[in-house]
């Protein structure tokens, strides 16, 4: 099928519910993919944030084919040494008291999972997050998601959250100090908001603050866990270790995968059937988080993000306002909508991403792009920033 006839087919059968770029996809290889026509596009998108390790890594590759000639999934009710390895190299890579892990298949259900243990645990139903945040869109994760557009509809059957300002603790320990709240989310990085960062200082705040109420603090790393940033966790960076951690997008490299990272006092109150996932834990997700992480540690890829990160602001830096995020995970705030640029730059075959705040543009590099792809990449945005200049007023 051509392009035009992939569109047809998905608009005819799908519900409408993705604004998508006018291509088909049928190849990818490192920072590249290909169209149905076969034009190459340099992916600074990655298929939003997850393919970590370019697109179809031999590593990663071979995992699955090798698993899938043996078995292709089993549930959870069976033991499977390939899950077992996966574990071993997440919890190997997890902060110090986060050795345990619950295997299942997105970022949203990763969210679902720490806020019921963390509502198990702490025998409290409240939730708090912070303004501007996202966490999913099935009806747990939609509940902490700031966005009032998305939970509007669902309002009426939403689990009750309470959200405070980024870096106002005050209005946290307002919040806190009821006694009622069983955990805080939050996003490190909130990507989706246009890449703020949240504060190092206002997170340990939150920690000592979570310390003092008997409340767990949740980071939701589906975004920035798994190395993207130079470190495996945020909780490095910023000083502060939680409770519970949510990793999806980077985690199996392009497979649909995600786990939570579980510290060893909530693990020890975990009975039988107290969470469940049917495909959590598969074969095929196994062998590619396993050759993801192998690849991730081995080829030393971590240290590449903040190398890429500063590569970007060398030459993008002079004629943008802003740029944003840490490693490969960055945010570009221009003196214009990004919407125009965005297609400019799909126009030179490059692929970024925009945000909800309409200047700021989203690259979600893999680690393995090269410098000469960093440069590519300048060119053409400045290219694309010229082409979408106001016209001078004439005088």
């Amino acid at each position: 099928m051509n392009t035009a006839e992939t569109i047809a087919v998905e608009q005819q059968l799908e519900i409408p519910t993705y604004d998508k770029m006018p291509m088909a996809l049928v190849r990818g290889e490192g920072p590249y993919v290909w169209d149905a026509e076969g034009t190459k596009y340099l992916d600074f998108y990655g298929g939003h944030c997850v393919s970590l390790l370019g697109h179809c890594h031999p590593n990663v590759v071979e995992a699955v084919q090798a698993q899938a000639e043996k078995l292709i999934f089993y549930s959870n009710v069976a033991h499977s040494p390939v899950r077992a390895r996966a574990a071993q190299r997440l919890t190997d890579l997890a902060p110090d008291g986060l050795g345990n892990v619950f295997f299942a298949n997105s970022g949203s259900e990763a969210n679902e999972t720490a806020l019921k243990l963390a509502r198990k645990y702490t025998g409290r139903a409240g939730v708090v997050a912070l303004e501007q945040g996202w966490h999913g869109r099935t009806l747990g994760s939609l509940a902490p998601t700031h966005d009032e557009q998305y939970r509007a509809p669902y309002a009426d059957v939403l689990p009750e959250t309470t959200w405070v300002p980024v870096g106002d603790l005050d209005a946290a320990e307002a919040v806190l100090s009821s006694e009622e709240t069983a955990a805080v989310l939050l996003e490190p990085i909130q990507s989706i908001a246009g890449m703020r960062e949240v504060p190092a200082g206002y997170v340990q705040g939150l920690r000592a603050l979570c310390d003092e109420h008997g409340t767990l603090l949740i980071f939701d790393e589906v975004q920035t866990g798994v190395g993207r940033t130079g470190a495996f966790s945020m909780s490095e960076p910023l000083g502060a270790t939680p409770d519970l951690i949510a990793l999806a997008k980077s985690l199996g490299a392009g497979v649909p995968v995600s786990a939570v990272l579980v510290d060893d006092a909530v693990a020890a109150t975990v009975e039988t059937g107290d969470q469940g996932s049917t495909f959590g834990g598969g074969m095929l997700a196994m062998a590619a988080v396993e050759a993801t992480l192998t690849t991730l540690v081995e080829d030393d890829l971590m240290a590449r993000a903040p190398e890429i990160h500063e590569q970007v602001i060398e030459q993008v830096g002079p004629v943008v306002d802003e740029v944003r995020g840490r490693g490969c995970l960055m945010g570009l705030k221009l003196d214009r909508p990004v919407a125009p640029v965005v297609e400019a730059l799909r126009t030179q075959g490059v692929l970024v991403g925009g945000s909800s705040d309409p200047r700021v543009m989203r690259l979600m590099p893999p680690l393995v792009v090269s410098d000469e792809d960093v440069t590519a990449f300048a060119e053409a945005l400045h290219v694309a920033l010229d082409a979408t200049a106001a016209p001078a007023k004439a005088l």
